[in-house]
């Protein structure tokens, strides 16, 4: 075969080629020692971790993750940095929207690990006169509203892909203050990394019911498959340019799992303020995710303390310790009086 030249085009080509193959390489190395790593861990702490679905899941999707995520970030540069720009100009400071989000289960402990989500802001921080965030409604721009409903304020997360936080396609990372709402099953959904998107977003996002998603979430987890996410991605891509299921209607945005429970009256009022204490006491870093029926008590108690005192879940058992030991104190007076 004779040798000739090779034009310019073909050596960008050649040379991308390569480096997307070393890094795939060097991706996929990377997670199978983390895979392993993680199995042992489990073990170790007597824990039974979701094995793969596929040798796709297991050995390709990843990698894959981190390539696509990477040249994303690269391509759509231009876009982000513009977006910036606009966002810093109508809304301020900070660019970036940040939340804590439960990602996938951690191998030491068993429950969900919580991560750091990043967005464009399309909300701004005004308060009422008690210093409190007004509703979303109030908050949420027409600027924001465009951003969300192009799906443009989640250009960010592809870092959190490129971190391992994420995947381009699984179950959505929804708010601690939802998961702690969820059942042993529907928390199955976290065995794998939350997505960008995933099938309960091309089956109709924010305007299908909280059970809905769930189930279908735990049907994407059965059996991951390239074809599906390759399915998932450009269904993702037309709905995005119909900008279909964006919100719930009638509300700015989705309702909480919470919130949805409470309304249906699948839970009572009691439930629904311990399991909000519960989100608070995870998001301050407690190993337990769970309240024993002690701990419910004492949240409920709060109903009938000082409101201006800021009660957590070791307050009110420093205070009940202490009401306990007066009443202990009180019984042995009126037995001495005897």
């Amino acid at each position: 075969m004779p040798n000739r030249n090779l034009s310019t085009i073909e050596k960008i080509l050649l040379t991308t080629v390569t480096t997307a193959g070393v890094a795939f390489t060097i991706a996929a190395v990377k997670d199978q020692k983390e895979q392993n790593r993680n199995e042992a861990v489990a073990e170790k702490n007597h824990i039974n971790l979701r094995r793969p679905s596929s040798k796709y899941e297991q050995y390709i999707k990843r990698p894959l993750d981190f390539i696509l995520s990477t040249g994303a970030a690269v391509v759509l540069s231009p876009v982000l940095l513009i977006n910036s720009m606009i966002v810093k100009n109508k809304l301020g400071s900070p660019v970036l929207f940040t939340q804590e989000r439960p990602g996938k289960i951690d191998p030491a402990t068993g429950k969900e690990s919580i991560f750091k989500l990043y967005k464009f802001r399309t909300m701004t921080d005004e308060k009422d006169e008690k210093g409190k965030l007004l509703p979303d409604e109030k908050r949420l721009t027409q600027f924001g509203a465009w951003l969300r409903s192009t799906s443009l304020d989640e250009l960010p997360e592809l870092f959190n892909i490129i971190k391992g936080d994420m995947a381009i396609i699984g179950p959505r990372p929804q708010l601690v203050r939802d998961m702690v709402f969820m059942t042993d099953k529907q928390r199955q959904r976290h065995s794998v990394r939350p997505g960008l998107s995933g099938l309960a977003q091309v089956r109709g996002r924010n305007a299908i019911s909280w059970e809905g998603k769930l189930n279908t979430d735990l049907e994407y987890i059965k059996k991951i498959s390239f074809r599906e996410d390759a399915r998932i991605i450009f269904e993702t891509i037309k709905k995005v340019l119909v900008k279909e299921g964006i919100t719930e209607e009638g509300q700015a945005t989705a309702e909480d799992f919470g919130d949805y429970l409470l309304k249906k009256g699948k839970i009572t009022d009691k439930e629904y303020k311990v399991k909000q204490i519960e989100a608070k006491e995870i998001l301050k870093g407690k190993e337990s995710s769970t309240l024993d029926k002690d701990d419910v008590d004492l949240v409920y108690m709060k109903e009938v303390l000082p409101g201006k005192m800021k009660w957590n879940l070791e307050s009110l058992k420093k205070f009940n310790f202490l009401r306990e030991i007066g009443m202990m104190f009180k019984t042995v007076g009126a037995v001495g009086k005897e």
